[in-house]
């Protein structure tokens, strides 16, 4: 079992920055890739970022590689999602999850991901 919790979401203009933070409990951290993933009302939940159980490999969506920054902290049980240059299109809930598979990999699919949170609102406007 895993807990997940997201905080760092908000309300930002067009080209500025957050950093979102999940945070991690029941489970040896280091032992869990994880993911971000985003979703607006009426659209699937998509793929944003990913990163290994070192943090030594990390994976992005096109739509945010050169902005976002996917980096995590196995001594504070905790992943975070740099976000810069913000754009309108990037509003969403942003979800973090937990892949508890026996291999090390960081995964685009949402069906590896074992756990979820319940999510953090990103809104930019224009």
């Amino acid at each position: 079992q895993v807990q997940l919790a997201e905080s760092g979401g908000g309300l930002v203009q067009a080209g500025g920055s957050l950093r979102l933070s999940c945070a991690a409990s029941g489970r040896t951290f280091s032992s869990v890739a994880m993911g971000w993933f985003r979703q607006v009302p009426g659209k699937e939940r998509e793929f944003v970022a990913a990163i290994s159980r070192s943090g030594g490999n990390t994976y992005y969506a096109d739509s945010v590689k050169g902005r976002f920054t996917i980096s995590r902290d196995n001594a504070k049980n905790t992943v975070y999602l740099q976000m810069n240059s913000l754009k309108p299109e990037d509003t969403a809930v942003y979800y973090c999850a937990a892949d508890l598979a026996t291999v090390d990999r960081v995964s685009r699919y949402r069906y590896a991901y074992d756990y979820w949170g319940q999510g953090t609102q990103v809104t930019v406007s224009s």
